[in-house]
């Protein structure tokens, strides 16, 4: 036996009339002439071979069959809403630049670039890597949206997610045992670079600058063949690096947050962009909200 199909059409005059509790009240409301939208329910009617109002000269009350179909009713057209949306974005056409943290750039950002493609094949992105502290002041000239670094509670738009600093070395570690101790960090402007010098600073500890370089990967190599030590995040240290601890003897970094920041009056393409990395980037907190939803 086949199933009645449901067309969303009766469904909104009987939503129409369900919610208003009168076929003159609905038909104004959906600009249908009263005789149009007592035909559509009929119709329902017939199709689902059910009663659905009691009718009365003077009121309309549902059935027991139409208090079951409201619900029913509604999430069909909420479904049918979503879709028509989703694919009306997906046709959506524009541009969207970025700017990223080189370590985001390199090893989260590329797969959710590729996952949002697949979403939105008409929306082109323009990525940038490098040092984000100067990124957020050209938001709406040179960028729409910047993903950054900042200390933990500062730097506003949406956070996404909390990072630890930590000193990093090569698997053969004999930096550590070099005296001033060899570092290789990032120019300045860089935060990571600021907190490593003021903490060996801080700890009294001898320090030379080994090695400056606008490149995540030459940093990384030249502390991957032992040469000095650099600072990663938690979250993104390569394999080519051990992570160390206070018991190694440097002294220890802050935590870092990670936030999306939006220029003002986003294009769609933009602000779609924002909303897939928001949802693919934001950690949940302790008390089960996303790190975007949380306070500093």
């Amino acid at each position: 036996m086949s199933v009645a199909a449901l067309d969303p059409d009766l469904l909104q005059a009987f939503l129409a009339v369900a919610d208003l509790r009168s076929f003159t009240r609905a038909a104004g409301k959906l600009n249908r002439t009263q005789s149009a939208v007592s035909m559509q329910v009929r119709r329902l009617e017939e199709r689902l071979g059910a009663e659905l109002f009691h009718r009365s000269t003077v009121h309309v009350e549902l059935s027991a069959s139409g208090e079951a179909l409201v619900g029913y009713a509604r999430r069909i057209l909420l479904l049918n809403d979503e879709a028509v949306s989703r694919l009306r974005e997906r046709e959506t056409q524009g541009h969207a630049k970025l700017g990223v943290m080189d370590d985001y750039g390199i090893l989260l950002v590329p797969p959710l670039l590729a996952s949002f493609a697949a979403l939105y094949p008409r929306i082109q992105i323009e990525m940038q890597t490098g040092l984000t502290a100067a990124m957020t002041d050209r938001l709406g000239e040179a960028y729409d949206l910047v993903i950054a670094m900042h200390p933990v509670g500062q730097g506003g738009g949406i956070l996404l997610r909390r990072e630890q600093a930590l000193w990093a070395v090569g698997t053969e570690r004999s930096a550590l045992a070099q005296e001033p101790l060899p570092i290789a960090l990032y120019p300045r402007g860089c935060l990571f670079r600021e907190w490593a010098v003021a903490a060996l600073d801080e700890a009294g500890k001898s320090w030379r600058l080994a090695f400056v370089s606008h490149s995540l990967a030459a940093v990384e190599a030249v502390a991957a063949q032992g040469l000095a030590v650099t600072v990663v995040k938690s979250g993104t240290c390569p394999p080519s690096l051990r992570m160390l601890t206070e018991a190694d003897g440097l002294p220890p970094l802050p935590r870092a947050d990670i936030r999306l920041h939006k220029a003002p009056g986003l294009s769609q393409a933009a602000a779609l962009l924002a909303d897939h990395l928001v949802s693919a980037l934001a950690q949940p907190s302790r008390h089960g909200r996303s790190a975007s939803a949380a306070l500093p």
